[in-house]
């Protein structure tokens, strides 16, 4: 009896303890199902707004500046060399003399041919006279009419060479303005016509060589644009064009790379400024053909004191040769676009989704056409509208949107020009 009481109780607190552990399961899974529609997405997911703004597609590559504009300067004339006026490194200017010939050699060369052609026309009209006075016999006359045409064209040869002697320049000059790279001549030398005397350079045009690889190459167009920045110049962007693509690979450990040559624009005008947020005091000039930024405007009322100390902010920018640049190919872009991070995006078969963040805070499923990315941000061309919150997976980098014109950072790693 006290053994089928105690069984008794035993069932009824089992009973309680199930029932226990079921009331607990359903709480739980109340507080979840409760917890996920009503919680702030931002502590699970990291959202994203669709924004406008411009995207670029650039091939990237680095290497150092070479100068692109030289050019050998040789002499014009035979004769020994009098005197080099120029040493490796001199900066000189359009016309100025760089090296000169011992003249008494060409004076003595000019007299020469002078001679030869008064001979060559003493010739001539003797020949012109024997023709003159020769009787009808068609053998003689023919004879003296092909002494006439000998003679005619001995005058011209001997009058073209002293034409010609007579305009080269014992005196080497720099066809435009640069700086010796080289000189390859001392004074005593005797040099012929051809002989290369010095180089000279452009010190404002630079190209650099870059390897693109195989899968990149014929993205690469000859007369594309690029951009290069320098390293040791932080801040500026110079415009360049691509004016080499070489038609054979180099091919290193297994990898294919196609050399490309990049060559800067012109660098007139180009100044480094201050940056945005600072202002100019009254009466400050800007340099021609600048736009300041945002907020970089002249105050009034300043005077002119801080004048002397804003100029040397303004610098005008110098490359030189073999400074370490990055060069990026433009090889498609897009203006005034949607932009969303990449990782917002999923792909089932040949269609691209989204995570849309509605407004009553349910998620949904949104297919979407796409555009060019940059490996960072995809262009959206249907699907979506400014404004709309996408879900980016956890485990996704993005940026916090920063305030201010041309500083616009969208949701991912990379960065993009909002609209204005």
């Amino acid at each position: 009896m006290k053994l089928n009481a105690i069984r008794a109780l035993m069932k009824r607190r089992v009973s309680k303890i199930v029932l226990a552990v079921v009331l607990c399961g359903v709480v739980a899974l109340t507080v979840i199902s409760v917890v996920k529609p009503g919680s702030t997405p931002a502590l699970q997911y990291q959202t994203a707004t669709v924004q406008g703004g411009n995207l670029t597609v650039e091939i990237s590559g680095s290497g150092n500046l070479a100068l692109s504009s030289t050019e050998d300067v040789t002499f014009e004339m035979a004769g020994t060399v009098q005197e080099v006026l120029v040493e490796e490194g001199d900066s000189v200017e359009e016309g100025q003399v760089l090296a000169r010939l011992d003249t008494s050699e060409w004076d003595d060369e000019l007299t020469s041919l002078e001679l030869s052609l008064l001979q060559a026309k003493i010739n001539l009209e003797n020949a012109e006279l024997a023709l003159s006075n020769t009787e009808c016999c068609s053998t003689d006359r023919d004879i003296k009419k092909l002494q006439v045409e000998l003679a005619e064209g001995r005058f011209e040869e001997a009058e073209e060479a002293l034409e010609e002697a007579s305009e080269a320049s014992p005196e080497v000059v720099a066809p435009f303005s640069g700086f010796i790279t080289n000189v390859s001549i001392s004074g005593g030398d005797e040099v012929k016509k051809g002989t290369i005397a010095m180089t000279l350079a452009d010190p404002d045009k630079f190209e650099v060589d870059i390897l693109v690889s195989e899968m990149d190459i014929f993205e690469v167009e000859k007369g594309g644009r690029a951009t290069l920045q320098a390293d040791a110049i932080s801040g500026i962007s110079f415009p360049a064009t691509v004016t080499y693509i070489s038609p054979t690979a180099t091919i290193q450990s297994g990898v294919v790379n196609y050399e490309v040559t990049i060559e800067v624009g012109s660098l007139s005008g180009i100044t480094q400024m201050p940056s945005s947020g600072m202002t100019l005091p009254e009466g400050f000039t800007l340099p021609e053909g600048y736009t300041p930024p945002e907020g970089f405007t002249p105050p009034t009322g300043q005077g002119n004191s801080s004048v002397p100390q804003l100029v040397g902010m303004f610098q005008t920018i110098e490359l030189r040769e073999g400074l370490t640049v990055t060069a990026n190919i433009i090889v498609d872009e897009r203006v005034n676009v949607l932009l969303v991070p990449n990782g917002a995006i999923t792909t089932q078969g040949w269609q691209s989704y989204v995570e849309v963040l509605l407004p009553n805070g349910t998620i949904e499923s949104r297919a979407i056409r796409t555009g060019i990315t940059d490996y960072v941000n995809t262009e959206v061309t249907d699907g979506l509208s400014e404004g709309e919150e996408v879900i980016v997976p956890q485990g996704t980098t993005t940026t916090t949107q920063q305030d201010g014109p041309g500083n616009g950072m969208f949701p991912g790693s990379g960065t993009f020009v909002p609209w204005t």
